[in-house]
């Protein structure tokens, strides 16, 4: 019921993404109701690869709620409009590859943030000794621990690219002005929070606990650097 629930979500995304396609005559990818489009039709695509690899169904169910949250959210909160940032012709290609990107890490990180907090919901359960049909059904510690770091070693890099594409677009347009965005400085944040988990992680300085936290707490500041877009001059949504 659910595994068919969630194909049917992602045909209707993935027609929505094909009709934004064929309206814009490229991948829709240049606006906020088009990235979260992309997003949450990635984050279905890999619940359902998890449902048919590992049958971890708390972490399909949390990313489908994750998913559909970021839809919702879209439907509520943007329009489709114009891609507002055709002006930026001579990094065109920059721009596709940089979005691409981090919409990709986006998603990874989701999933890494999924695994962190089932781990710290088993860890605490069984630190209680609270037995029940849910803890008997969640992965191992030791398993989503390493799901975890996986993850977060391939987000990490995607972003880092992502990243460097956009400070090279912005070079290749001469604002250098915009190295000191808020979006820019943050975006760095970010990336030292999930470069500092994968060092304390490989150093083995930190217990699982605390580095499921850390995860948290960076995937809590990737939703805070996509806020910024708002009143951010670097991504200028408007297309002023």
């Amino acid at each position: 019921m659910g595994t068919g629930l969630l194909v049917v979500v992602g045909v209707l995304q993935g027609g929505a993404l094909l009709i934004r396609a064929w309206q814009e005559s490229m991948l829709p990818i240049f606006t906020p109701f088009d990235f979260l489009l992309l997003f949450s039709f990635s984050i279905v695509i890999a619940a359902l690869i998890m449902n048919w690899v590992q049958r971890s169904e708390f972490a399909v169910l949390l990313l489908g709620i994750i998913g559909f949250s970021a839809m919702v959210l879209n439907r509520l909160w943007f329009a489709a409009g114009n891609n507002p940032l055709r002006h930026w012709e001579t990094v065109h290609g920059l721009l596709i590859l940089h979005i691409t990107l981090a919409n990709l890490s986006f998603a990874v990180y989701s999933i890494a943030a999924v695994f962190a907090g089932m781990y710290l919901f088993l860890h605490r359960r069984l630190k209680g000794k609270k037995w029940s049909d849910t803890v008997r059904r969640l992965p191992s510690l030791e398993l989503m621990d390493k799901y975890t770091y996986l993850l977060a070693s391939i987000g990490t890099p995607l972003l880092s690219v992502s990243f460097i594409v956009a400070v090279l677009s912005l070079i290749s347009e001469g604002k250098l002005s915009l190295l000191l965005d808020l979006k820019v400085v943050a975006t760095l944040a970010g990336l030292g929070i999930y470069y500092f988990f994968l060092i304390r992680k490989r150093s083995k300085q930190h217990s699982g606990q605390v580095m499921a936290q850390w995860i948290l707490i960076g995937y809590a500041f990737i939703i805070f650097i996509f806020v910024l877009n708002t009143w951010s001059d670097f991504h200028r949504w408007t297309g002023e």
